[in-house]
């Protein structure tokens, strides 16, 4: 079992979804984020003050998958999220030590599904 973590451009969300759909990949949790990284962030004018904008809205989802499923899912956030620009996003894949299902209390790859 693995946890893939992957930060990618609010507006691609609706992509990167329709691709894990078509590669059977249903489950997934998106939050809100800010961040920054090579884009290092923009300026702006508020009011007449320049103002640095360095922390970047991003979106984080976490998906845990099996591990037939964690090569699949990779390719298919990368298909989905990608524009060949800066500021695409980045994949983490972490172990995943143990998974319980509340509603039944099933454990382990039944409990991913």
């Amino acid at each position: 079992m693995k946890i893939i973590v992957a930060y990618i451009q609010p507006e691609k969300l609706n992509d990167v979804k329709q691709a894990l759909y078509e590669a059977k990949v249903f489950r997934m949790s998106v939050t809100n984020a800010l961040g920054c990284g090579q884009q290092k962030g923009y300026h702006e004018s508020y009011r007449g003050v320049d103002i640095e904008v360095n922390l970047l809205k991003k979106l984080r989802m976490e998906i845990a998958v099996n591990e037939e499923f964690v090569q699949p899912t990779i390719e298919a956030i990368v298909q989905g999220a990608r524009t060949g620009q800066i500021g695409d996003g980045k994949i983490f894949v972490l172990p995943l030590e143990r998974c319980v299902r509340i509603r039944t209390g099933q454990e382990g790859n039944e409990a991913v599904g």
